[in-house]
């Protein structure tokens, strides 16, 4: 009776997550422009059954001043690239940045799930575009890359494996 119970349970628990359990998402998918942005990583699953042993994730043009958090038995880095043109930072103007984080060298199993988080500032424009942090996750055996952007019309649903977005909301 208990592992019956127990079984259902975990069946409804799947059933209310849907699709968007499968995916490596964003924990909130949308944000003021100009806001100082705190980007949770949510990773569901490994690779068929394999641990997940790294993330990357692209840092999207017009995001600035990027810091990825320290993750325990996870080693962090960063790329560091030129910004397309220096933009204004409070007192600095900066001219490069974070263009992508990198954590490895952890373990995943396929039956938990983790988040990484890292923060930084959105552009200063546009409201209601959306940006995309393209996400490869890589596992013991297999690699899912979490790098399609919908096509005008459709949804993040419509992929396999669609990228993490981010719709801009007018600034607060």
């Amino acid at each position: 009776m208990r592992m019956k119970l127990r079984a259902a349970v975990g069946a409804m628990i799947l059933a209310a997550c849907g699709t968007a359990s499968a995916h490596v998402t964003l924990e909130v998918a949308q944000a003021p422009v100009a806001s100082t942005y705190k980007a949770v990583l949510r990773v569901g699953h490994g690779c068929k059954g394999s641990p997940t042993v790294a993330i990357r994730v692209q840092i999207p043009e017009g995001v600035i001043a990027v810091k990825p958090m320290p993750k325990p038995g996870w080693e962090l880095a960063t790329r560091i690239e030129p910004y397309e043109q220096p933009v204004k930072y409070y007192e600095d103007t900066l001219t490069e940045g974070v263009k992508e984080i990198a954590w490895t060298g952890g373990k995943l199993p396929d039956d938990w799930y983790d988040e990484f988080v890292f923060r930084g500032r959105l552009p200063d424009k546009e409201p209601g575009r959306k940006i995309w942090f393209l996400v490869v996750q890589e596992c013991e055996k297999g690699v899912h890359r979490w790098i399609e952007i919908p096509a005008e019309g459709k949804t993040a649903d419509d992929y396999e494996e669609p990228a993490p977005g981010l719709t801009l909301t007018p600034k607060q």
